[in-house]
């Protein structure tokens, strides 16, 4: 079937003789026995739920993984993963992340002997080089957040798989409509499904996928003994939203390409940071390993205060910290989401001060350029001095 197709035709409940078309919640902590001797599919739901297995079963035909397991945030997920470590072993991580990953990797993962170093990966060669021999896990996002940059996940994962370690995507920004890092040679991708995956704002949720059996052995082990999988009413949700992936990302892309079309006919934009850009760095690779930009942008002005001015002005974008809702957003990066990023990682690649992000949702494109163009009105008229 067709990914669409794959969106909305599965075993909504297995099992069931009622053969329910929405997947029911099964809110219970823990289910009787048959016998006092041992255990039946289910025993309680840290270990396993019913509304819990089918999303994660569809997560995993999305992303042609072996498994997939569902924890109640993205960062959950990533915490998962980094448990497959062990005292002594490095991560080596893109130097363009989500804030949040870098604070768990400088400010977490390092308390348990795992040492931390940030790398440009777009340089495979030099990336290469530069691989310790205890390095286990390289973990990276493509597009990179907040700057767009394309990373080629194929020649990352042979050099990953050359030296022995894992390599692990982030590919919240893109979905499994887009992009399957799997498919690429990745080990592990992991998703915050607050993002496309629930796609309303609504629920927060994270998502680990594996290509191989035997890691999906460890992170259920994990998940099971740490306690953080998903529950099953947010499970319900991510299933509900889910269902609409391809049609609000075919609205949002569209909605996205005009708008960075838009701002880069902008006088006061001095760069746009979109893959769906012709003229954008990274575009050909892109385009050869996903099958869209996406629908988050990012742009600098020139000035912090410009683009201040201009985040406040704006009606229909709310100024929001996330991405990926039907909702359109705006934020400033540096003040916002990125603002734990650590000074080793900043030393490394520079987030603008200035820089603005956009998750575009589905509102008329005509709708969200004119609110932008309002905003850029204010914005340079309160930038010109008032003459005395």
């Amino acid at each position: 079937m067709k990914f669409a197709s794959k969106l909305v035709t599965f075993d909504s409940c297995p099992g069931n003789s009622y053969h329910p078309i929405a997947t029911p919640i099964y809110q219970t902590a823990t289910f009787a026995q048959e016998r006092a001797d041992g255990f039946g599919e289910y025993d309680y739901s840290r270990s396993g739920n019913p509304t819990r297995t089918v999303l994660e079963t569809q997560l995993a035909l999305l992303e042609n993984g072996a498994r997939a397991f569902c924890f109640a945030s993205g960062m959950a997920a990533i915490a998962a993963v980094m448990r497959l470590l062990r005292p002594g072993d490095e991560v080596v991580a893109g130097n363009d992340l989500y804030g949040g990953t870098c604070r768990l990797l400088s400010k977490i993962l390092n308390r348990s002997g795992i040492s931390v170093r940030y790398l440009d990966p777009h340089n495979i060669d030099r990336f290469a080089e530069s691989l310790a021999p205890n390095t286990r896990l390289i973990f990276t996002e493509s597009p990179t957040n907040p700057l767009f940059q394309v990373v080629d996940l194929r020649a990352l994962a042979a050099v990953a798989h050359a030296r022995g370690a894992l390599l692990c995507v982030d590919n919240s920004a893109m979905s499994p409509y887009l992009q399957n890092p799997l498919d690429l040679g990745a080990d592990i991708v992991v998703h915050s499904a607050t993002k496309y995956l629930s796609g309303h704002s609504d629920v927060m949720a994270g998502v680990a996928v594996v290509r191989d059996l035997r890691l999906a052995e460890e992170i259920y082990f994990v998940q099971n003994a740490e306690g953080t999988a998903l529950g099953p009413f947010d499970a319900y949700l991510v299933l509900r939203g889910l269902k609409t992936l391809k049609i609000r990302m075919d609205c949002q892309q569209q909605n996205a390409l005009a708008i960075a079309r838009f701002l880069a006919n902008q006088p006061k934009v001095t760069n746009v940071f979109y893959p769906g850009l012709s003229e954008a760095h990274g575009f050909h690779v892109h385009h050869r390993q996903a099958r869209g930009a996406g629908a988050v942008l990012s742009f600098a002005t020139g000035s912090f205060e410009f683009s201040r001015d201009l985040v406040e002005a704006v009606r229909i974008f709310h100024v929001c910290v996330s991405f990926g809702s039907v909702h359109s957003s705006i934020s400033l990066p540096g003040c916002m989401s990125h603002v734990s990023i650590p000074a080793e990682v900043r030393d490394s690649v520079s987030v603008p001060s200035d820089m603005v992000r956009l998750s575009v949702g589905i509102e008329d494109s005509e709708d969200l350029i004119s609110d932008l163009d309002e905003a850029f009105r204010f914005a340079t008229t309160k930038a010109v001095p008032v003459a005395v």
